[in-house]
Parts: C-alpha cells; structure tokens; sequence
C-alpha cells in the first residue's frame, strides 16, 4: 500500500468515519425509531440480524442490520430446489429468495437494512466506502488475493454494490472489489458515495 493511501486510511478516512456516522445516526434516529416499531409490530423479535463477517486483515467481527428474512431462514435452506442451491453457491443469493418477508424486500430494495452498520462504521469495524464485507465460506474463493482482498476495511458501500447490476456475476463482482482495493483514493470514494445515494434514491423512487 503507498504511504498516502496509507495516512488516508489511518487517519483521514477514520475520522470521516466517526464524524459521518455520528451526524447520520443523530440525524436518522427518528427513521431508527420508525423503522424498529414497524419490524417488531409485524415481523417481532429479533429485530437486528447479527452475523460474523471476516474484517481487516482477517479480523472477525459481529455485522449488524435490520432482519429481513424470516426467522427461520437458515433452517429453510435445506428446501433449497437443486437449481436454488446451484444459484446459491455461484453468487450468495438468490435472485427470487421466498425466505425474505415483504417488509425485507422493502427495506432491501432501498438499503434501509443497512443502517445499523453505522454502529459497525462507529466502533471501527468498517469504514462508509470499501470492499464489501464477506462471510468466512466466500474468502475462499479469493484464493492467492485473500491477503490483498483484506488488506482494507470493509465498507458499508462497495464499488460493486454501488456500479453493478443484477445481472453481475460473482466472478465480475471479485474482480470490481480486488479493482477498488488497488485504486482506493478520496477522490474514488466521493464518486462512489455520491453514486451509491444516486442508486438508492432511484430504488426508492422506483418502490412507491
């Protein structure tokens, strides 16, 4: 890593980091509010989905957002039809998932599930713009890259997240991640935070 992106990650991105996720969680606390009540009054506990996720360097950390699937979700797997379970395997989802609930598909599409990671930005778990977080089974098929792949804090916002589309492989969305850990810059992270809000908005717009 050259010595300016270091500096930037160490100190400038941190601090961005903190001051952004303390005015975002401020400022959003009544959507935080809104939100919990809706979850609990029609899909009750849990509110919050926690799973562990491989951070910088390797380390792991508890990742948080709201449940969007049902509760027993992982359970509901094993009814997987063999093509579901093909699909599964190549890209971590599903294009049409049945063990996400009608509000989850809300919250998904516009990316309100991810708010509580601005608590995950806030302890430093991540940062707002960098490779997205992945579980332990996907690093594997980073093979030689895992060390590159890791070498930056995952983001709230990734570059794939923010420029692909539905028909992106998982292949394609390895080769954007590997891409923005070799040419993360502020510069970089501004056009892919600009258009992430871009992204969701049309979402939004698109659900009413």
């Amino acid at each position: 890593m050259k010595k300016s992106n270091k500096i930037y990650n160490q100190f400038v991105k941190r601090f961005l980091d903190i001051i952004l996720s303390i005015l975002l969680l401020i400022m959003l606390s009544p959507a935080y509010t809104i939100l919990i009540l809706i979850l609990y009054l029609f899909q009750g506990r849990p509110i919050i989905f926690e799973q562990i996720r491989i951070g910088l360097h390797g380390k792991k950390f508890k990742i948080y957002k709201f449940r969007t699937m049902k509760i027993d979700a992982e359970e509901l797997k094993n009814k997987f039809t063999e093509e579901e379970k093909k699909e599964y395997e190549e890209n971590q989802k599903l294009k049409k998932d049945n063990r996400v609930t009608r509000i989850g598909k809300f919250l998904r599409r516009t990316s309100l599930d991810e708010l509580p990671q601005l608590w995950n930005i806030l302890k430093g778990d991540m940062t707002f713009t960098g490779p997205r977080p992945i579980v332990e089974m996907e690093l594997e098929r980073y093979q030689d890259k895992k060390e590159e792949f890791l070498s930056l804090k995952p983001g709230l916002i990734g570059y794939w997240q923010a420029y692909s589309d539905k028909s992106t492989t998982y292949q394609e969305r390895m080769e954007m991640e590997l891409y923005y850990v070799k040419n993360e810059s502020f510069g970089f992270d501004v056009k892919i935070f600009l258009k992430s809000i871009v992204t969701v908005i049309r979402k939004a717009i698109n659900t009413i």
